[in-house]
């Protein structure tokens, strides 16, 4: 990581294009997501009359305050930090969102204090977004996506079932098989300390699994420390154990190291490896650097009058905070990989939501980080859900690097081209600058259904 936090970032909030109460529920129901406490909110919604033009109005005064999470402090020489940021304050989109389908006053995010329901994007809100409803109900069964993070989350089974119960998805514990915690060794018995800032991480990327993909397995492999070789140990432990899908939310600055771990940890063919493109900005961090990783940009989301009822742009927040992107100086160019201007390989491929105002529901209930229901943002909720969508569209061909297959769907519909935005300023403007077709930050775009991820 290159910088350290701004002391008080404020985000203007962003939501969906809302149509009527009735659109909105049938939503819920085609994601499977017809619980009791959401159809309790669909029948308050039909009772307040409300045009999407007023919802959008009412969402754009949300925003929030937010902190890097307890992993994402700058990391020593050799190690990596989380790319997780939790809000802490404000008004969420999707609190304003509520509120003006209700027609109440919208509530705050309060520092610290438990919240007994979602503040942030749900599963129906991302297979939305992603257009991946029909993938998300159908595929990904007897498919595995590993979850590689640092140190122990001793509630992470518990918190992903509380997850899941909220938004009506089925059961995925380690009874069912659905679910396994191990070590970086495989143990399941002998795991690492507990720290409560990685368990905020391994919640986001634990609930995102199952927001994106959820008849898929979950595997969480806990790595003793954040150590690059430490982490590294654990994406090959991953493999080991058999997941085809291993999302990686954490990065560090790039040394001349990075191409021995290349071919040391992330070398897997026939595996789709994710990596967060990291959260402070412009500017290149490892193992988005990997020629053998999906490098995955983040993304804002706002309300459009389109067909698809969302557009994109890339995160930024300040000059610090805001989508990772970037030439590397040290990995080789992939084959696959025709940008021009930067000779070595250039993060990122694709993108997905990152940007804190239009952040992500989390449960957490771990430590001084885990106030039950959160919302988090940063590149750490866009790595999982990528390699939930890898998920989706299939198990890859055995000798391919999947990192290639969005390049062979580039320009198609089968990607969101994301052409507005930048994440700080650059001698190469597509580095730094969102243009039609490829750019740094958000790459070929974000998924608009599978046929961009598979071989």
């Amino acid at each position: 990581m290159r910088t350290t936090t701004p002391d008080t970032p404020h985000i203007r909030g962003r939501w969906r294009r809302v149509g009527s109460a009735a659109a909105a529920t049938a939503a819920l129901l085609v994601a499977g997501l017809g619980t009791a406490a959401h159809a309790t909110a669909a029948t308050a919604t039909t009772t307040h009359k409300v045009s999407a033009k007023a919802v959008a109005a009412q969402v754009a005064k949300a925003h929030v305050q937010y902190e890097k999470a307890g992993c994402g402090a700058t990391p020593k020489k050799g190690f990596a930090a989380c790319d997780a940021l939790r809000v802490t304050g404000g008004t969420t989109a999707f609190m304003e969102k509520q509120a003006a389908l209700k027609g109440v006053t919208p509530k705050t995010v309060k520092p610290d204090a438990a919240s007994d329901s979602p503040t942030g994007y749900g599963p129906s809100d991302l297979q939305s977004a992603y257009g991946l409803a029909s993938a998300a109900a159908s595929n990904g069964s007897g498919e595995t996506v590993a979850i590689v993070d640092a140190y122990d989350d001793p509630n992470a089974e518990e918190d992903l079932a509380t997850y899941r119960s909220y938004y009506g998805l089925s059961n995925c514990t380690t009874d069912n098989g659905c679910f396994k915690k191990v070590s970086q060794t495989g143990s399941t018995t002998s795991l690492p300390t507990a720290d409560s800032g990685w368990a905020g991480e391994e919640s986001l990327d634990l609930d995102m699994v199952s927001a994106t993909c959820p008849n898929c397995n979950i595997l969480l492999v806990e790595a003793k420390s954040a150590s690059d070789a430490n982490l590294g140990t654990a994406v090959n432990e991953a493999v080991k154990l058999g997941a085809k899908f291993v999302s990686n939310s954490y990065g560090g600055a790039e040394s001349s190291s990075d191409t021995s771990y290349d071919t040391s940890y992330y070398k897997h063919a026939g595996v789709a490896i994710t990596a967060s493109a990291g959260d402070e900005g412009y500017g290149a961090e490892y193992p988005a650097g990997s020629r053998y990783v999906t490098a995955v940009g983040g993304t804002a989301l706002k309300t459009s009058s389109t067909s698809r009822g969302w557009t994109e742009s890339v995160w930024k927040t300040s000059s610090t905070e805001g989508t990772g992107s970037g030439c590397s100086a040290y990995d080789a160019k992939p084959t696959w990989q025709t940008d021009t201007t930067c000779t070595k390989r250039m993060i990122a491929d694709v993108s997905a939501v990152a940007d804190p105002a239009t952040g992500v529901s989390v449960y957490d209930s771990y430590g001084s980080d885990g106030t039950g229901w959160n919302t988090y943002g940063g590149t750490s909720a866009s790595s999982p859900i990528i390699a939930s969508v890898y998920a989706l569209a299939g198990t890859p061909g055995s000798s391919d690097y999947p990192a290639q297959y969005p390049y062979a769907a580039a320009g198609t519909s089968a990607l969101n081209d994301v052409t507005s935005g930048s994440n700080g300023s650059c001698s190469t403007s597509y580095f730094c600058t969102a243009r039609s077709g490829y750019d740094g930050p958000t790459g070929w775009g974000t998924p608009e259904g599978t046929d961009a991820f598979t071989g």
